[in-house]
């Protein structure tokens, strides 16, 4: 049977009808699993299961209640509903994850599991069992909501081009225009707008900080950067490797942005470059409009996967079977765009802002990518197999941009549009990397010096920024602005530390396109062999099976970079 035809994970423990309602209900099922013996192997390996398939719905349930929020940010409801997940059922749940955690670890028959298959899931559980502290359970529930805030005023956030309402996301397709003085005049709006709430965000931010701090300190670490590495299971690099990846791209990925910069300001006739013109193209020639509708972006996706390997095709039409897509950008929709896993269903749920540019052909075969990883893993027995680190994860959505560039004809049927989309694409793999050693310094920083004032962070955020600066792009008369560049991004808000997991990723991408260019069908094997495997290896391990090594260091670095620089003088 096709992963495709994807099935449910049938229910043997709960009720088939079973919803999360509330935790009276939900609470006798958990006290079952502390409860019972476990006098044999078998015993032990049913429950396993069992606790597998509560664990499945209950996140299924958390995940629908966040997908359905951030649809449609306007509706207090659904607002509600996610609130209500987050503040009065999760924070039960803790205390007996913890204590099933322990009656796992602590029973006789565990050391007679299968070592290699459950080797990371139990140093997870172990890790787990380290971190745990009944203080941070109220704590930790606070920040989930806090952090949701960031959606909400985000959501609220929009533009006025033209006499015509834009959310930001909608807006920044004028960035792309001919017309100079147009995109300087819209990139001058969206700035002022996100400038009008940048007390607000700062606030939340400061608040989101010192909370992380405390459940840091009540863990006992010495700040919350040595927390979150151990709560993200970043058992197989340290705080010294993120620094070395740092140096690298400062060294070998920097210069190669000025190239791509300079050529830029070359090709539009410019004196100098300003951040309005980065994405534009000269006069005369049209920014690329790969699709116009969330719909057709959908069919054309599906069909450029189908010529990579039918199998990819075949787990996008079967979310679409599902209701399981919310592609386009509308006002009162949570910024972003994100793959949901669905642990019982096993078709995840994609959710983008697509405007009709090319950056959302990317962020669909992105997304459809972790889409694929979901469908792979899910057939694995325990829903804690399914949960792969975020380095692999973010392998499999980058490479699927890589691999499907070759298959965009079904985006363009203009060869010069497909070649100037590849250009994009491959100048964007290069332009990212300065910015996601940037955001992570920065997280580094924030971190490790809790106590900073709001003007401290600000002068910071320019002195690292100016750091990775290419001296191309000029500037000038924009630092009010700069002073807050880091709030566009989320993921300081809401998933603090989890960024250079897509530096890592990216070089782990590259590395599989350099396979992919050498031999396809054993590219798209290793590939597919890594995400099946789910969380079930180590991270150098998963890397090993997709054909490539976990390397962060300068050398590796060069040998990727000017394999990227190799393929963009072909074009």
């Amino acid at each position: 049977m096709s992963i495709a035809n994807i099935q449910k994970t049938p229910r043997h423990f709960l009720p088939a009808d079973f919803t999360v309602t509330s935790w009276e209900t939900l609470e006798p099922y958990f006290k079952d699993l502390l409860d019972r013996p476990l006098l044999s192997l078998d015993e032990l390996e049913k429950w396993l299961a069992d606790s597998s398939e509560l664990e499945a719905a209950v996140s299924e349930d958390a995940c629908w209640r966040q997908i359905r929020m951030t649809c449609d940010t306007e509706n207090k409801e659904l607002e509600e509903a996610f609130t209500f997940f987050v503040m009065e059922i999760q924070p039960k749940i803790q205390p007996y994850a913890d204590q099933l955690n322990r009656k796992l670890i602590s029973n006789e028959y565990t050391k007679a599991l299968d070592q290699k298959e459950y080797f990371t899931y139990l140093r997870s559980v172990k890790k787990s069992i380290d971190l745990y502290r009944e203080e941070n359970i109220p704590l930790q529930a606070d920040l989930s909501v806090m952090a949701q805030q960031y959606g909400v005023i985000s959501g609220k956030m929009s533009v006025t081009v033209d006499g015509k309402e834009y959310t930001l996301q909608q807006a920044s397709k004028f960035l792309e225009h001919p017309d100079r003085t147009k995109r300087e005049a819209v990139y001058r709006s969206i700035q002022e707008r996100r400038y009008q709430d940048r007390n607000q965000l700062n606030e939340l931010f400061t608040g989101l900080v010192q909370k992380r701090h405390q459940v840091a300190i009540n863990a006992g670490f010495a700040n919350y950067r040595d927390y979150k590495f151990v709560e993200m299971g970043r058992f197989d690099y340290t705080k010294e490797d993120c620094f070395a990846f740092h140096d690298a791209v400062k060294q070998h990925v920097v210069p190669l942005v000025a190239g791509i910069y300079n050529k830029k300001k070359q090709k539009l006739g410019l004196d100098t470059l300003r951040p309005w013109d980065t994405e534009a193209e000269p006069a005369g020639i049209e920014p690329l409009h790969p699709f116009k509708t969330g719909e057709e972006l959908l069919e054309k996706t599906i069909t450029c996967f189908h010529q990579l390997r039918p199998l990819f095709a075949e787990c996008l039409i079967t979310m679409k079977k599902m209701g399981h897509l919310d592609l386009e950008s509308r006002k009162g929709k949570a910024p972003g765009g994100y793959n949901c896993p669905l642990a019982e269903s096993g078709a995840p749920f994609i959710f983008m802002n697509a405007a009709g540019q090319m950056h959302d052909v990317t962020t669909m075969v992105h997304e459809g990518g972790h889409a694929i990883h979901s469908f792979l893993a899910h057939p694995l027995r325990l829903s804690s197999f399914k949960e792969y680190p975020m380095e692999i994860a973010e392998v499999a959505s980058m490479s699927m941009e890589l691999f499907s560039m070759d298959y965009w004809h079904s985006f363009f049927n203009d060869e010069n549009e497909l070649k100037r989309a590849k250009e994009h694409q491959l100048e964007r793999v290069i332009t990212i990397f300065p910015w996601i050693a940037i955001i992570d310094k920065f997280q580094h920083w924030v971190y490790e010096n809790p106590q900073h004032s709001v003007e401290e962070r600000a002068a910071k955020w320019m002195e690292i920024n100016d750091e990775f600066s290419t001296g191309v792009l000029d500037l000038s008369g924009l630092e009010e602005f700069r002073k807050y560049g880091w709030q566009r991004q989320l993921h300081l808000f809401e998933v603090p530390f989890y960024y250079i997991e897509y530096g890592i990723a990216q070089l782990g991408a590259i590395g599989m396109w350099m396979q992919f260019k050498e031999n396809k069908e054993e590219a798209l094997d290793n590939y597919s062999r890594a995400l099946a495997l789910g969380g079930t290896r180590t991270l150098p391990e998963l890397y090993q099976a997709a054909g490539i090594p976990f390397d962060l260091g300068p050398t590796r670095v060069k040998t990727l970079m000017d394999f990227v620089a190799s393929e963009m003088l072909k074009l």
